[in-house]
């Protein structure tokens, strides 16, 4: 849990500090919706609403195909079976921060407002420092540490998200989406390939449709990537020849990506591919908010001081990993 004591700034004096409490909670939740506007965590996950301690995601795997019988011929014996589960278990966050009575008194408000947005953006850089936590997590294990606590990144077969042994429920076969290779038109059309030939858990054909390019901030990948899909001719061709990606993808650049990846202590460059449509209608990448952010104002007993305290309830993990695929790590899958 985070804290913080302000050493400048206040509110209106009323009944010490009452009627300043509450166009200061407007402020602050106006903010907050401000922000969600502005994030893409929408872009990398399923947002869902949980009701519970924790959420159970699990599937169906495809029936068998039908079958030739000829005339009058015995109906077969087909059927499915439960595909790989998942739970994700919400957890509590916390922050606060204290405005003393002195500074109250000193009636500062502008500052003060400025101090309480701190703790909006803090929340706001928490979910989405989070969110990338649990991919870059992926890329490396089933388990990713954020502060004093240990999240699950694995998907719902139980390899990292990332992995080239991906186990299918039913036919046992293994499949990859962890890929080496820079990101080039070349590599991008291969990777795109990969996904598009995804089976289900009994071996059935996917319409996996990957429409976004995800990348960290970096020049390097930026500029690769917008040679690859954002130039209407081949960038790699002394003759120009049409560049048939051109026009067809969206291109995150994140930042936030960057910053874990550092903060982690990693240096790979990885690409990603994200099917936009799978995400949404499959279990794959979940982002479940059971408390929405709850800011409280209370007395200290102790020492006057004005708590701001904010708390919400929230996680994310992975069950189905087909929806994604990620390029540019060594000892991944070769693409070429």
């Amino acid at each position: 849990m985070a804290y913080c004591t302000v050493s400048i700034g206040s509110g209106l004096v009323d009944g010490l500090y009452g009627k300043s409490q509450f166009p200061i909670k407007s402020y602050l939740e106006k903010r907050g919706e401000a922000f969600e506007e502005r994030s893409i965590l929408k872009k990398l996950f399923r947002m869902e609403t949980s009701k519970h301690w924790a959420e159970q995601y699990t599937g169906e795997t495809a029936m068998d195909d039908f079958e030739p019988v000829g005339e009058g011929g015995n109906y077969p014996e087909t059927g499915f079976e439960e595909g790989f589960p998942k739970a994700i278990v919400n957890e509590t966050w916390k922050s606060q921060f204290a405005i003393t009575q002195e500074l109250v008194e000193d009636g500062r408000i502008s500052t003060m407002k400025k101090r309480a947005n701190k703790l909006i953006t803090s929340y706001d850089r928490t979910r989405e420092k989070f969110g990338r936590y649990l991919y870059a997590g992926g890329l490396y294990g089933t388990s990713v540490k954020v502060g004093a606590k240990t999240f699950d990144c694995a998907s719902a077969d139980k390899q990292p998200l990332f992995s080239k042994s991906h186990p299918n429920k039913v036919d046992k076969k293994a499949q990859s989406n962890l890929f080496d290779g820079e990101l080039t038109a070349d590599n991008l059309g291969r990777l795109e390939e990969k996904m598009q030939n995804l089976k289900g858990d009994n071996g059935e054909l996917l319409s996996i449709t990957p429409n976004t390019i995800w990348i960290p901030n970096d020049a390097q990948l930026k500029r690769q990537a917008f040679a690859a899909a954002g130039s209407d001719k081949d960038p790699e061709s002394s003759n120009n020849a049409f560049n048939y990606q051109v026009g067809r993808w969206n291109i995150l650049v994140d930042p936030y990506l960057t910053w874990v990846l550092q903060l982690m202590g990693k240096t790979d460059k990885p690409w990603f591919l994200l099917d936009g449509a799978f995400l949404e209608e499959n279990d794959g990448a979940i982002f479940q908010d059971r408390v929405k952010l709850n800011v409280r104002s209370v007395l200290d007993e102790n020492n006057d001081n004005n708590l701001w305290k904010g708390r919400a309830r929230f996680s994310g993990g992975f069950a189905d990993w087909r929806f994604v695929s990620a390029g540019g790590m060594t000892g991944g899958t070769e693409l070429a």
